[in-house]
């Protein structure tokens, strides 16, 4: 899935590449080895790399979303560019559910491995479309595991730097829980003063965004 974004953040579903502007990590040479550095000399010992490290969630700008109340349940937004993997191809898919892979950005990272947590709902957004808008609601039903595809040499998304033993990239599974009767477009999210802190409109690079439980029942209301 992809979205239209600042370089340095992919999105999900790998099966093609993104068509917004984004920068793609450069791709190991064939034959070299798992871990080395792009460009390294033939029989250089790659480089050990440590797991990937957060600043902790206390001192970020993010911390209260890393905090809940036992069985607190919270809410997150998701993009994907309609013709890379549309709400209405995760209805189609089986179980009607998709694993959120191919996103290199560790601020969205972090919301997936160490925010979201199973059971959470998450508005479905239509990026880099004619509008974008929010068409549906999901549903985390697998929390935070190693990402694949940046292990995968074929894959657009491969990370050379990445690997099995101390992965730097991870994904969620979402499963579709309604279609918006109403998508609510981005003018229309734009144009409503109380949704004037929401993070999709103030940290618009990202493609995993935590929202709102008030923001949540807004546009929830607002697409019925």
């Amino acid at each position: 899935m992809a979205v239209k974004k600042t370089a340095g953040e992919k999105s999900v579903k790998g099966s093609k590449p993104a068509k917004s502007a984004t920068v793609a990590k450069p791709v190991a040479k064939p034959g070299a080895k798992p871990g080395a550095k792009p460009g390294a000399k033939p029989g250089a010992k790659p480089v050990a790399k440590k797991a990937p490290q957060s600043m902790p969630y206390e001192l970020g700008k993010w911390a209260h979303v890393y905090t809940r109340a036992p069985g607190e349940r919270r809410y997150w937004l998701v993009k994907s560019e309609p013709d890379v993997f549309s709400f209405d191809d995760l209805l189609a898919a089986p179980n009607q559910t998709t694993g959120w892979d191919s996103v290199r950005n560790t601020g969205a990272r972090n919301f997936l491995r160490d925010g979201m947590k199973l059971g959470d709902l998450v508005f479905y957004y239509h990026s880099n479309a004619e509008p974008s808008a929010i068409v549906g609601i999901g549903e985390v039903v697998r929390e935070g595991y190693p990402d694949p595809t940046a292990f995968d040499p074929t894959h657009d998304y491969y990370d050379p730097a990445s690997v099995p033993e101390t992965p730097t990239w991870f994904m969620v599974d979402v499963r579709a829980v309604e279609k918006l009767p109403n998508p609510v477009t981005l003018p229309v999210l734009k144009a409503t003063p109380a949704l004037a802190e929401i993070a999709l409109l103030k940290v618009s690079r990202l493609s995993v965004v935590p929202i709102t439980a008030t923001e949540w029942e807004m546009v929830k209301a607002m697409g019925a």
